[in-house]
């Protein structure tokens, strides 16, 4: 027999306990952080029929949620409002007593120890739905981001650890930064949706978040999935501007650019995994079609293969208590 020469790479795979010797890449529970969706009102907790296991809730249930969280070990969360009234100008969303800013402020009373993450957009407080101002079917750039720095401050102001503009107007970080810098709170970090692509992957979050836009889409603002070197000028700006996070939004089909921003950029980068990812692999797993567990666990773990330091995603819970199972 002729002596073959070859590599045996299988020996490092033969048990349980060897893979786990070797494994390069790992989840942990603070890799996680999850979303929030709150709710005027009292006693309601209203299922997001998209998105099978989330729910809105109401302030007064607000502290459940919460100790399920801490209780799992899950150190971090994005707050996302739903508004009882809306206008064109989305002022609920820089309202002193905005549910956000409840939310935030009860948060961070009852849960000091939990990082507190706003999102900082328009487009769930805007009676049109879109990120920004609009005149005569345009959204205006520049204008808007006075809202927005508005938005910030006021969040900031209620107790936010960290602000997350998801707008995708040109100068929102700069002008954030800035007013937080004016209003005292240069300590607080910016959280950038840096890489945010007009994506068919955020469906059911706008059943969550009722963000639908009322005309028209959002391709003017944000970005062309086809592109990959827009994402590092987004990026690269961004940074420029003051931001200290990057977030790649989505995550499971943008791998390629989360590497890329993660390989040219010195910051923590941000996976958000988004509501249609989490939905399809829900109704998959509800239709028998696929293991739940080792599917949502390989897929976390790709996008920290990929360059992710940190996940959004509403698998959070359920990948907290299979990782301590395992």
């Amino acid at each position: 027999m002729t002596l073959l020469q070859f590599n045996r790479h299988r020996r490092l795979r033969r048990s349980d306990s060897m893979r786990a010797l070797v494994r390069e890449t790992h989840l942990q529970p603070e890799d996680f952080i999850y979303p929030i969706f709150v709710i005027e009102g009292e006693n309601k907790r209203n299922a997001v029929q998209s998105m099978p296991g989330v729910d809105q809730v109401s302030l007064d249930l607000l502290s459940r949620e919460m100790q399920e969280l801490v209780d799992l070990g899950i150190q971090s969360v994005i707050v996302f409002g739903v508004p009882a009234e809306k206008d064109a100008v989305g002022s609920q969303a820089y309202h002193d007593h905005g549910i956000v800013q409840k939310a935030i402020r009860q948060i961070k009373e009852e849960f000091p120890e939990l990082v507190v993450i706003a999102d900082t957009c328009l487009c769930q407080y805007t009676d049109h739905g879109h990120c920004g101002i609009i005149e005569e079917g345009k959204i205006l750039n520049d204008p808007t981001l006075d809202l927005l720095a508005r938005t910030a401050v006021s969040q900031a102001r209620a107790g936010a650890d960290i602000i997350a503009p998801s707008n995708m107007m040109d100068g929102f970080v700069a002008a954030i930064r800035h007013g937080l810098d004016e209003a005292g709170f240069e300590d607080i970090p910016i959280m950038s949706y840096a890489v945010k692509y007009a994506s068919a992957f955020y469906g059911p979050f706008r059943d969550a978040a009722h963000s639908s836009p009322q005309f028209g889409d959002r391709k003017t603002y944000q970005m062309d999935p086809a592109n990959r070197l827009e994402a590092l000028r987004e990026a690269e700006s961004d940074v420029a501007e003051g931001a200290d996070f990057l977030i790649v939004k989505p995550a499971l089909s943008y791998l390629d650019i989360m590497r890329d921003v993660k390989n040219n950029f010195n910051l923590p980068v941000v996976a958000y995994n988004v509501s249609g990812e989490y939905s399809m692999i829900k109704e998959a797993a509800q239709n028998g079609w696929v293991n739940e567990k080792e599917i949502v666990l390989e897929k976390l773990t790709s996008m920290k293969r990929a360059g992710a330091d940190l996940i959004i995603t509403y698998h959070a819970k359920d990948a907290v208590r299979w990782l301590k199972d395992n």
